[in-house]
């Protein structure tokens, strides 16, 4: 078991698991602790909200429209080609919006 350097995970290690080796240092962690970052984004964008449901509900627009204007990662692109990606982007929206109107 390799944790960080906190001084409770070696009582909890010989109350639950007294027979397993336990390394506490503070780089060996970053795995485990970098499989969490994801979870710690989510609830980090999550305490604006009151409830769950007005979150998603956000996300659901938000995240269609942020894959609209903001490019892929994927590859490098130069300035020009992102600047191109945007104003197809903007043409679509106000395209999309007229005809709501």
């Amino acid at each position: 078991m390799i944790t960080d350097k906190l001084r409770s995970y070696g009582a909890a290690k010989r109350q639950a698991m007294a027979d397993v080796e336990h390394r506490a240092h503070k780089g060996l962690n970053n795995g485990a602790e970098n499989s969490h970052v994801p979870l710690r984004k989510r609830e980090r964008a999550m305490q604006g909200f009151c409830s769950p449901g007005s979150l998603q509900r956000f996300t659901l627009i938000f995240s269609a429209f942020r894959n609209l204007f903001v490019p892929a990662r994927s590859k490098q692109r130069p300035a020009f080609q992102i600047h191109l990606h945007r104003l197809n982007a903007m043409a679509q929206w106000k395209a999309a919006t007229q005809a709501l109107a």
